[in-house]
């Protein structure tokens, strides 16, 4: 299964690039012995319009023509939240299902149209509070390591058992 990771905006050089940058190498090299490849990184620019509505419309017409068939998640604040088990299983099991990609995406200061958020399988929240969304990247980097480190017995992921 591929995994990607789409974003509107690109992280300028920084803690929050090196941080997700420093996930997204950690989660490709464990990815291949648990039948995933990547993450893939995308980054597509923040459109212009001066409407956020506006904005968020044409950030979505960017980010369908980037996401894949196969499962789509997308990061929301007013989305679902999940334990990283249940994320790790939840990945797990479309890879186990022949989904052919799962794609994270990250949408922009605005946030994301809701044609974007209707087309996801899961829509995903780290909480309650807003999160800026150079700061997600980083969160969405980590728990796909760490959701690959679940699912291969890795001990980097200690449960508060």
């Amino acid at each position: 299964m591929r995994l990607a990771l789409v974003a509107i905006g690109r992280l300028k050089a920084g803690p929050e690039r090196a941080l997700a940058d420093r996930y997204v190498e950690r989660a490709r090299a464990l990815a291949r012995p648990l039948g995933f490849s990547g993450p893939e990184v995308t980054e597509l620019p923040e459109s212009r319009a001066r409407r956020d509505a506006d904005r968020r419309a044409e950030e979505a017409v960017a980010l369908a023509s980037r996401i894949p068939d196969g499962a789509l998640v997308v990061l929301d604040e007013r989305g679902r939240t999940l334990d990283s088990p249940g994320f790790a299983n939840r990945l797990g099991g479309w890879r186990d299902a022949g989904r052919p990609s799962t794609t994270f995406v990250v949408g922009g200061p605005d946030g994301l149209d809701d044609a974007v958020r209707a087309r996801a399988d899961l829509v995903l929240s780290f909480g309650a509070l807003t999160v800026p969304h150079q700061i997600v990247r980083g969160l969405v980097a980590e728990q796909l390591y760490r959701a690959l480190t679940i699912l291969s017995g890795h001990p980097y992921h200690r449960g508060g058992d």
